[in-house]
């Protein structure tokens, strides 16, 4: 299976990318927004491609060409401000999500976040990024895609311990992004999880 990873360049999809590298019966490609990024990739011999999630759902599905699956991993990252968490974490996601329709594919696994499903629990100064994914989380369960949605708790760059805690409705917590990334590579890898959304964290 071809596994397009959005956002390729974060911590966790650089992660997913190297799982799917290593799996025989896996091929990774790399969806970046800069050349930089793209070449880094290639020298790794990982296809990687050009994709801006601020740009077109053309260019977006001419990105997807020939894949299987999709890993949307992308971020605007904590430093940006509220608009650019609308048009990446929200628009780009669902933009992503037209393009992969418009390519045929069906299997569609989504990193969000711990509780966005539910507004009550979402931290204020936190709220427009929980609102963003929120409502790329509906979308996505409204979409004829074969969706699955993680939702992790605070990230951290600890060693993954290969033990997670999976649930609708778990306590605050943490998880280190190697174990996230495990947790979508799984997910990808068993139609057991489709139609799925969970919160996961760490276990003991």
């Amino acid at each position: 299976m071809r596994v397009a990873v959005v956002g390729a360049n974060g911590k966790i999809g650089q992660q997913l990318v190297e799982l799917l590298k290593n799996d025989a019966e896996h091929e990774a490609v790399a969806l970046v927004r800069k050349e930089a990024q793209q070449k880094q990739w290639q020298e790794q011999d990982v296809e990687a491609r050009l994709a801006d999630l601020e740009g077109t759902v053309a260019q977006l599905a001419d990105a997807l060409a020939g894949v299987d699956a999709v890993a949307f991993t992308a971020g605007s990252g904590g430093n940006s401000g509220d608009d650019k968490t609308l048009l990446v974490d929200l628009d780009g996601a669902i933009k992503t999500m037209e393009a992969a329709q418009a390519q045929g594919i069906k299997r569609f696994v989504m990193l969000s976040a711990w509780q966005a499903n539910n507004r009550e629990n979402w931290a204020d100064e936190l709220k427009p990024y929980y609102a963003a994914k929120h409502y790329a989380d509906r979308e996505l369960m409204r979409s004829e895609l074969d969706w699955t949605i993680v939702r992790p708790g605070a990230l951290t760059d600890d060693n993954g311990t290969g033990r997670v805690d999976i649930g609708e409705h778990l306590p605050p917590g943490k998880i280190p992004r190697e174990d996230v990334a495990h947790v979508l590579m799984g997910c990808l890898t068993t139609d057991d999880m489709i139609g799925k959304a969970f919160d996961v964290m760490s276990a003991d």
